[in-house]
Parts: C-alpha cells; structure tokens; sequence
C-alpha cells in the first residue's frame, strides 16, 4: 500500500442531538473531523499508511483531538502542538423540507491558522511521501494557511509524490466577492495538481469559464476537458446528486482521465460515469470525502476508471448511512455495497 498525507485543519463538531435547532436544544454531543481527517481515515482503512500533517493546541482540548485521531486509525508523527484553540463548527440536521445547516464559529484564531511550521519541516514531511491531499477549505483561510499548503505542495511534487487537490469551495468561508478572491489561489493549485476533484460549477463560478450548455452533464463534459488541458491535470473527478421527492439522495459519480500511452491502449481515457445510487440519507456530512477516498485508493492501485467510480460511488453511498462525518468502512464493507443487493443482518 502507499505513504499519504493530508494537510488540514483539525475541527470540532458540535450537533445538536436528533433534529432539534440551536434554539431549541440545550446540550451539544462532540466529535472532532475535517476534510483531510475524513479522508485520511478512510485510506486508512482501505490498508494504507495515512498521516495529517495539522497542528493542535497543548491543552486537553487538542489531547481529545489527538486521541480520537489515533483511533480512527491516522498516525500523528506530523501534527505539531501550538496555539489555543481548535476550529469549530455547530451542526443542525435537517428534516423534510428543512435541510441541514452548519454554523462555523471564527476559525482564524485555531491553532491551524496561527502556527506556522518551521521552514526546515516541509523536506522531512514531504520525503518518503507517495501522494499528499490538499483542499479549498485551508486556501478560504488566511495567508499563512495558504503559503504553507503551496510551501508542501511543491516539496511533495518536487520530490516526484502525487499532489490531490479537492476543490471544496465553501461560500460562507471566502465572504463577499469570494470567486475572485478564490480564483488566482486555485490556479495555483490546479497547475501543481495530479489528481482533481471539482464539478462544472467550479469550472464555471471560481475558474470563470464559460459554456453555452444548459444541462449539466453536458456542461460538464465542455468544461473539465478544458481545464484537464489547461492546467494538464490527468485526473479529474467529482459527483453529481439529486435529492427526490421522498427524500432519498440519487448520486451519480463520475472520473474524467486525458489520454496517455497507457490509456489508449486499454480504453482508458474520457468519462467514466457510476451506475445511479439512491439511498436514503441518515447523515449526509463527509460524504464527498468518502468519495474522494474511493478515487484516491482506486487511483494509487492502479485500477480501471469503471471499477474506480463504482468503487468511490459506493463509499459514498456508505457514509451517508453511518453518524459523524468520518467514513468508517473498510474495502470489504465498500466491495459488498458494489454488489447492490439489500443485505440482511450478518451473524
């Protein structure tokens, strides 16, 4: 299996319990995720050494992240201690017409976007490393979050290592005039990137692109090819999703490969779409990191764009019926929901 990293803020989740708003509850159960740790501890269990790469206060708050890190299976080597405080974000579930809401509180002050890593750290992180994933929540943060994710970036791919980068683009995070202030940090990160997750609207809304398509698959089959081009990236992929009228979700992932030597000569290049999946919805937060995860693992194995997207699609499918944001299941769980089949209890 492959040596991975991420490099992401650590946050804490705090959900009011059942479907009770803000208002209406009056306690709050706590976990701790983020993108990267979401990620990460899926390849983990899909067998592979994962890492974050993060920094956590030195107080008991960051002994609670550090210790819930360690059982979802991710080594710590990297995370380094400084600062007070830990991301946070509060969680309503949605119910019905109601949909689910997430409330960040001020995340420029945790220590992820205050401590700044020795210079001399990024060779010592970055050697040894088989691939590393990077995400537009840390370029919404601040400069020093922005700097240092470049800074690993570019050891990691000078070192010959696989950079992964998730465009993620939060509105509530970039604030007014958010797309333009988004645009040139992403250009950056598209040009060092190997393997992209994004859909037609970050082609069309944060890169600025334009197309006359109206439907979006056509949309998206005009735009990603222009952007694999442009910034010659090998692999871009991403999902589309419906919500229907009896509240299930239908998602349909897709995997977008330019053409290689290799590729052409087994067939391998173009779209690859997943079989339709719909499902109900029992927690539908971290679902695209679970996604992103069956990409990444399919994609270090070396196996084919149709048993990739399948294989991603059901990861995905998985994690919207687990609590938390953190993807849980192992290739085994992931290989049985390919099958399709409703199963019983096993015993």
């Amino acid at each position: 299996m492959f040596k991975v990293a991420a490099f992401g803020e650590v946050m804490m989740r705090l959900e009011v319990p059942g479907y009770s708003t803000l208002a209406q509850g009056n306690s709050l159960d706590y976990s701790f995720s983020g993108t990267g740790v979401n990620v990460m501890s899926a390849l983990s269990r899909f067998g592979h050494e994962a890492y974050l790469i993060s920094t956590l206060p030195d107080n008991p708050l960051g002994e609670a992240a550090m210790a819930y890190l360690r059982k979802l299976g991710l080594h710590t080597l990297w995370i380094q201690r400084g600062g007070k405080y830990v991301g946070q974000y509060f969680l309503e579930h949605g119910f019905g017409a109601r949909p689910s809401r997430v409330t960040y509180t001020d995340r420029l002050g945790s220590s992820f976007n205050t401590v700044a890593y020795p210079e001399e750290a990024w060779s010592r992180i970055a050697e040894g490393l088989d691939a590393v994933h990077v995400c537009g929540i840390t370029l919404a943060m601040n400069n020093l979050a922005r700097t240092q994710m470049k800074r690993l970036a570019s050891e990691v791919k000078r070192r010959g290592g696989i950079i992964i980068f998730d465009c993620n683009y939060r509105p509530s995070l970039w604030g007014p005039d958010g797309y333009t202030q988004a645009k040139p940090h992403y250009i950056d990160m598209l040009q060092a990137a190997d393997i992209v997750f994004m859909n037609e609207k970050d082609a069309m809304f944060t890169l600025g692109m334009e197309t006359e398509e109206c439907d979006r698959i056509a949309q998206l089959e005009h735009l990603i090819p222009q952007v694999a081009r442009e910034f010659g990236i090998r692999t871009i992929a991403g999902t589309h999703r419906q919500i229907n009228g009896d509240h299930t979700h239908t998602l349909t992932g897709y995997i977008y490969k330019t053409e290689t030597e290799t590729d052409r000569e087994v067939g391998d290049s173009g779209f690859t779409y997943s079989m339709p999946l719909t499902f109900p919805v029992y927690d539908r937060v971290g679902a695209g990191d679970a996604y992103a995860s069956g990409i990444i693992h399919a994609q270090l194995l070396g196996y084919e764009s149709e048993y990739a997207v399948e294989y991603a699609a059901a990861a995905a499918m998985l994690a919207h019926t687990v609590h938390g944001d953190t993807p849980i299941s192992s290739e085994a769980d992931v290989v049985k929901a390919m099958s399709g089949r409703t199963r019983d209890i096993e015993r």
